[in-house]
């Protein structure tokens, strides 16, 4: 990942922070969007506190609009000439309501960050790395994009979609060298998992962590770290063969049948 060129939207908090993290370990150069300014010159601050060899830009940007997608892929042109890898991160989860009952607005909001934020990043870094003949994509997905979650049909019907945009993606661009995956995360402990919680449990969320840890094979929560390393290596030269994929990372969870 030596003076790789990594963009990686959501990059403020959660899974964009700790993969900020790792590639910055690895040598990577990154161009950081998010659209909270405070959380993303922070996260630039503490990466440069600790990785201080590495070049990093931050960009502020709403993933859902096309023009501020075009801007971020610009600005990384701009800067560092080429761009390695995207990781198609930015997202919601949006709200807990059944089918009948979800609000139509929001239901748009998820939609437009989580499906058309990824399908924006895919249509502007790809012909970047068509003319190199080189790229890595990690978009991602969610367990919640290969199996049906209660309550969430916003979040689930725009990871599916996630999901299959990878496919196409891999069998359109293989060609020229462009690997694309999606990962689908189970729950993972970040800042919008907690949030979830909250909603499941509004007085006692650290009740429903538990309660929900207990049906994972593992009897725990994952880390982002440990979807770090696999969005890390995904993204790297030592991957050259996986594409089309989209890998669960999740303690084994979405092979249990059913809700139970």
């Amino acid at each position: 990942m030596k003076n790789k060129v990594i963009i990686i939207t959501g990059a403020g908090m959660g899974l964009g922070y700790s993969a900020a993290k790792e590639l910055a370990s690895k040598g990577a150069n990154l161009v950081l969007v998010d659209y909270n300014e405070k959380s993303l010159i922070d996260t630039k601050n503490e990466i440069e506190k600790d990785f201080p060899e590495v070049k990093i830009i931050t960009v502020l940007a709403d993933v859902s609009s096309e023009e501020a997608v075009k801007n971020y892929v610009d600005e990384a042109v701009k800067t560092f000439g080429r761009i390695d890898g995207l990781y198609n991160n930015a997202g919601i989860e949006g709200k807990q309501a059944s089918i009948t009952e979800y609000d139509i607005n929001i239901f748009k909001k998820v939609i437009d960050i989580n499906l058309m934020g990824v399908y924006y990043g895919m249509r502007y870094v790809i012909p970047v790395m068509q003319k190199q003949k080189f790229g890595r994509i990690v978009n991602v997905a969610s367990v919640g994009g290969i199996r049906g979650v209660l309550n969430q049909t916003a979040y689930v019907a725009s990871k599916h979609a996630v999901s299959g945009m990878t496919k196409n993606a891999a069998l359109e661009f293989g060609r020229d060298g462009i690997l694309t995956n999606a990962i689908a995360p189970g729950a993972i402990l970040t800042p919008m998992v907690a949030e979830a919680f909250k909603q499941v449990n509004p007085t006692d969320p650290k009740a429903a962590e538990t309660e929900y840890a207990q049906r994972n094979p593992t009897k725990r929560l994952g880390q982002p770290e440990e979807v770090a390393k696999l969005v890390a290596f995904l993204l790297s030269e030592d991957n050259g063969y996986i594409s089309g994929q989209t890998i669960a990372i999740d303690g084994g969870e979405s092979n249990i049948y059913g809700n139970s």
